[in-house]
This record gives C-alpha cells, sequence and structure tokens, in this order.
C-alpha cells in the first residue's frame, strides 16, 4: 500500500555510515506523517528491500561499497518506477547533480543541511516535486532538452492537453516549484500536482524535468522567456 497515499510517507534511509543513517533515522522517525519502514549500508540491500517494502522514498548515499548510489537509483527506478529518490551526498557539484537526476533521482539534499530542509525534501519529492537547486533548475531542464535525450514521444499517441494543462507546462518549462506554479496561475498547490500528474501521463513522460525539457523544445513557454 501506498503510505503517502493515506498521510504516512514510507522511508527507507541508505548509507554505509551506520552513525550517520541513524542520525538521520531518529530525525524522520520524530516527524509526524514520516515512518522509516527500513535501513541499508549500501545500494545492493537497498534494492533487495524495495522489494520487499516499496517505500514511498529512498533517501539515497552516493559512495558506498557492493552498489554506489547511483546504479542503486537506477535499478530501483527502472524496476519500482514509483519510488522517489532523494540523493544523500556531500558534494553540490553540477556534475554530481546531472549524474542524479539521469540515474532517475528527484533530486538532492546536502549532508550538512539543516533538519528542516532534509525533512521539507522529504515532503516535496513524496508530493512528486523535484528537490534541485534553483541556480541549477534551468541548466539541467536545457540539458535534458536535447534532441537526442528525449525522442520516444513521436512514438507514442500523445493525448492533448488541457488549456490549464498548457498553462501550467509554459511554467514547467522555467524550471518553477509546485508553489511557484500556483501563485503565477492563482490556483492551489494540489491542483498544480494533478495538472502535472496528468501532462506526465499524457505525455508519457518519467519526470517533470523531461516534461520541461519537452515544452522548451516545443516552444511551450512563458511568454518572454
Amino acid at each position: 500500500m501506498d503510505g503517502s497515499a493515506c498521510g504516512t510517507i514510507r522511508i527507507m534511509v541508505v548509507d554505509d555510515h551506520e552513525l550517520f543513517r541513524s542520525g538521520v533515522c531518529g530525525l524522520l522517525t520524530r516527524m509526524a506523517g514520516m515512518d522509516v519502514v527500513a535501513e541499508a549500508e549500501n545500494g545492493h540491500v537497498a534494492l533487495q528491500k524495495c522489494a520487499d517494502l516499496t517505500p514511498d522514498v529512498v533517501l539515497m548515499d552516493i559512495n558506498m561499497p557492493v552498489m554506489d548510489g547511483l546504479e542503486a537509483t537506477r535499478q530501483i527506478k527502472a524496476a519500482y518506477p514509483n519510488i522517489k529518490i532523494l540523493i544523500l551526498t556531500v558534494s553540490d557539484t553540477e556534475e554530481m547533480l546531472f549524474k542524479a537526476i539521469k540515474s532517475g533521482a528527484s533530486g538532492y539534499v546536502l549532508k550538512n543541511a539543516e533538519p528542516a530542509a532534509v525533512i521539507d525534501a522529504v515532503q516535496r519529492v513524496s508530493a512528486g516535486e523535484p528537490v534541485i537547486p534553483g541556480n541549477l533548475a534551468m541548466q539541467i531542464i536545457t540539458e535534458f532538452s536535447r534532441p537526442q535525450v528525449k525522442q520516444s514521444t513521436a512514438s507514442h499517441q500523445l493525448q492533448p492537453l488541457t488549456e490549464r494543462e498548457i498553462d501550467v507546462l509554459r511554467q514547467l518549462s522555467t524550471g518553477a516549484s509546485n508553489r511557484d506554479i500556483a501563485q503565477a496561475l492563482y490556483i492551489s498547490e494540489n491542483t498544480v500536482r494533478n495538472h502535472v500528474r496528468n501532462i506526465l501521463e499524457k505525455l508519457h513522460f518519467k519526470n517533470r524535468v523531461e516534461a520541461a525539457a519537452y515544452a522548451l523544445r516545443e516552444g511551450i513557454v512563458v511568454d518572454g522567456e
């Protein structure tokens, strides 16, 4: 059962440093609406536990023995596309973030982040919103908008978008968050989430980064962009 559907986010924490992993688990366990259902010391163990537990969100370290976080992310997303993965890292380099997103992660949070930032990141990725620093969001979308990255839409029968969905897609092309889109279009964040979900389903995309890249390629952008 999807815990997020009944108000509780089911989480797995993956890190090879037991002390750090325990600290993160303790932080999340104390939060209402969050349930740490598993821990793992490497990507291989995480992949095995996903088969049994199917958590809503996986907090994934990158540098681990046996199987690193990027490879684990690729394999988990391939087998369980509905699981959201949030990378835990000490590095905030552009290259690392590109690698994480291309592997299927919904974003990343630094290991030295404030507890409130970690909680916020988990809540956002659980709701389907990526956690990407604003200064890198457009660079990632531009990278994904290159024609060779996504060509599969041409081979699918795409469902037409409603006028409001097109409005939301225009906002996605700027790298806007759900909150930003809600404010720009004078609608609720929950309505934005519903529109984004419909857009992804109709266009056969895995995430909003791909949808934003598609919007850029097709010229579906905010006036003046």
